[in-house]
C-alpha cells in the first residue's frame, strides 16, 4: 500500500493544479473586460463611437492581456451599445440639421436696418434679358468656407442654389475666390487673374477681417480697396463689399474692427457701391433675436457655421433678386433697396 501513495498523491496534484488553471482566467477576465470596455467607451466618446470596436489602437496589447481575454472587450454590452448609440444619434442629429439648412433657413431678417446694398444694375439686367450671368466671391477664409461641414454649405454654393431656385432657366455661375488668411494687399495681388479675367457680372468681395484680426492700418487697407473697386468698376462689374463678422475674436479688436467699417462704408458711399453689412445682420441675431453665438460661429470663435453661412447668403440673395424685380418693373432703382423678408 506504501508504495502507492506517492503515485496517488502525484496524481491529486496534478488534477488540482489543472483545475486551477482552469479557473485562473475566469477570475481575471472581469478586469481585462474592464478595462478593454473603458477604453472602447473613451474612445468612442472622443471619436465617433461607431469606430472604436474596429480601432487597433483601442484592443489591449499582448503584454496587457492574454490572448484569451480579447473576445471578452464586450463584456459589458449594456454600456458599449449605450456609448454607441449616442454616437450614432449624434450622427443623425447632424445630418438632420444639415438637411432642414437645405430645404428652408430659419433665419430673420434685422428689424430696422438703415444701410441698404443698393442696386445691381448689371447682374440684374443679365438675368432679365436671359443671358449667363457670371458671379464671383472674392475673400479670404468665410468665403472660401472654413468651418463649413461640407462646400455645399459655404456661402457662395447657399447663393448659388437660391438664386438657380429663382431663376430656373437662367445659366448662373457663381466662382468661389475665397483664400484663408488673406486681406487687402493679398487679394490686390491676384485681383486682376481670380476676378478680373473672369469678366464677371457682379463681384462680393468679402474684405476687412483679417486686417482687424492683423492690426493692419484700417486707412491704408481702405486705399487699397478704393484701388481694387476702381478696377472693378473699369471692367463694368457691379460691386458688393461685406464686411467683418461679428464674432468673439473680432470683438476683441472693437475699436479697430469700427473703424474697418466706418472706412468700408465711406469708400462704398464714394465709388457708389453697395455694402452688405454683415457684421450687423450678425449682431442682430444674437441680441436682438437671441440666439446664442455658437449657433453661427464656430468653436473657433471667428468662423461661421453651416447655420451662419447659409442665413448669411439667404439675406444676400433676398438684395439681389429685389433689385432684379425692380427693374423688372421698369422701375429706377432707388439706392435703397434692401428687402430682407422672413422665410
Amino acid at each position: 500500500m506504501s508504495s502507492h501513495c506517492p503515485f496517488r498523491l502525484s496524481i491529486l496534484l496534478t488534477v488540482f493544479a489543472a483545475g486551477l488553471a482552469l479557473l485562473m482566467p475566469a477570475s481575471v477576465v472581469p478586469l481585462h473586460a474592464q478595462t478593454a470596455s473603458q477604453q472602447t467607451g473613451q474612445q468612442a466618446a472622443l471619436s465617433d463611437g461607431a469606430k472604436a470596436e474596429n480601432n487597433p489602437e483601442n484592443k489591449p496589447s499582448a503584454e496587457s492581456a492574454p490572448p484569451q481575454a480579447a473576445p471578452a472587450a464586450t463584456g459589458n454590452p449594456a454600456a458599449q451599445k449605450g456609448v454607441t448609440g449616442k454616437a450614432i444619434d449624434k450622427v443623425r442629429e447632424v445630418a438632420k440639421s444639415a438637411g432642414d439648412i437645405f430645404s428652408r433657413v430659419p433665419c430673420l431678417p434685422p428689424k430696422g436696418a438703415s444701410k441698404s446694398m443698393g442696386s445691381l444694375p448689371r447682374v440684374a439686367n443679365k438675368l432679365v434679358a436671359g443671358q449667363p450671368v457670371v458671379i464671383v466671391a472674392f475673400g479670404s477664409s468665410s468665403t472660401q468656407g472654413y468651418g463649413s461641414s461640407s462646400p455645399e454649405f459655404t456661402y457662395p454654393n447657399r447663393l448659388a442654389a437660391q438664386l438657380r431656385r429663382k431663376y430656373p432657366t437662367a445659366d448662373i455661375s457663381v466662382v468661389n475666390a475665397g483664400k484663408g488668411g488673406e486681406d487687402a494687399p493679398e487679394m490686390m495681388k491676384r485681383l486682376q487673374t481670380s476676378v478680373i479675367d473672369l469678366r464677371p457680372d457682379l463681384v462680393i468681395w468679402q474684405v476687412g477681417t483679417n486686417a482687424v484680426l492683423r492690426n493692419l492700418d484700417p486707412a491704408e487697407t481702405a486705399k487699397l480697396i478704393d484701388e481694387g473697386i476702381a478696377r472693378i468698376q473699369a471692367a463694368g462689374s457691379d460691386i458688393v463689399l461685406i464686411d467683418p463678422q461679428y464674432s468673439p475674436r473680432v470683438n476683441e479688436h472693437a475699436e479697430s474692427a469700427g473703424k474697418m467699417m466706418k472706412l468700408l462704408n465711406k469708400t462704398a458711399e464714394l465709388r457708389k457701391v453697395g455694402v452688405f453689412p454683415r457684421f450687423a445682420v450678425m449682431k442682430d441675431w444674437h441680441e436682438r433675436q437671441a440666439i446664442p453665438i455658437e449657433n453661427f460661429v464656430i468653436a473657433d470663435g471667428l468662423h461661421m457655421s453651416d447655420w451662419g453661412y447659409a442665413c448669411f447668403a439667404q439675406l444676400l440673395g433676398d438684395d439681389i433678386i429685389k433689385s432684379v424685380g425692380q427693374i423688372k418693373l421698369g422701375v429706377a432703382v432707388p439706392s435703397d433697396v434692401r428687402a430682407y423678408r422672413p422665410m
